[in-house]
């Protein structure tokens, strides 16, 4: 039994004709039977957001491992819903003082690298997830069929969304945990919202998830791996629905 995950990002064509590159990152680290997950999409209106987008996804994942254990009561229970809150928020400081030295020692603006993050750590029996934006975390359980864990921050106003530099970022992040054996796990930012998320009630929509779920369960090299993803994540079909970046980090545990 063991997890395995993979994270592509793809430059969306609307950057692609501007000459920009791609905003969005996304990586994974594995501990044992613990994965954590973090994607994020730098602002589009932000200088530096691809430095802050990557910058925001390694300081979570560093930060896990120094930790190196999935959060947990000393008598073995997963964290309760306020618990994960204090561990994320503790997480999500380290990440802004991260960039603020970053954007003091390039001389700017610290909302010059504004970005969202979405952030998962999974163990077979357990998600802890918290979100700061837009994006999407689906998972799908034992106990489940394909669940949103969040629904999207969109603010007020038609683009308008929560960044993790913005003063009210603490307050709008949602966190859930929900104690139940895990099978699959998807991250993304925004630009694969409008297909994978069906937008008139915010459910998963199946067919999106069904064949990247069957993928994993195929035994593939790294190579043919990182083709699948880049060939469907730069498709015309998809690109014909979004102009966005894309970034798709999926995981499956593999109880076999």
């Amino acid at each position: 039994m063991n997890w395995k995950a993979v994270a592509r990002s793809a430059i969306g064509t609307s950057h692609q004709k501007q000459g920009i590159g791609c905003q969005d990152y996304g990586d994974y680290r594995i501990f044992d039977d613990v994965i954590v997950g973090a994607v994020a999409d730098g602002a589009g209106s932000a200088k530096h957001s691809d430095v802050g987008a990557k910058l925001a996804v390694e300081t979570v994942l560093k930060c896990f491992s120094e930790i190196n254990e999935f959060p947990q009561k000393q008598d073995s229970q997963p964290l309760s819903k306020e618990e994960a809150q204090k561990v994320f928020a503790e997480i999500v400081n380290k990440v802004i003082t991260e960039l603020q030295k970053q954007a003091d020692e390039g001389d700017y603006a610290v909302n010059d690298l504004a970005c969202t993050l979405l952030v998962f750590v999974a163990n077979p029996d357990c998600i802890a997830a918290m979100q700061i934006g837009d994006g999407f975390i689906v998972m799908r359980s034992q106990e489940s069929e394909y669940q949103l864990l969040f629904q999207p921050d969109k603010g007020e106003f038609i683009n308008e969304t929560t960044f993790i530099t913005s003063t009210n970022a603490l307050k709008e992040m949602q966190v859930k945990v929900i104690t139940e054996k895990q099978e699959f796990i998807s991250a993304s930012t925004d630009g694969l919202e409008k297909v994978a998320i069906r937008l008139s009630d915010w459910q998963p929509f199946s067919p999106f998830f069904k064949p990247l779920e069957e993928y994993l369960h195929e035994p593939v090299n790294s190579e043919d791996e990182d083709k699948y993803l880049m060939e469907f994540l730069n498709s015309e079909r998809l690109n014909s629905r979004t102009d966005d970046d894309k970034t798709l980090l999926l995981c499956l545990f593999d109880r076999e």
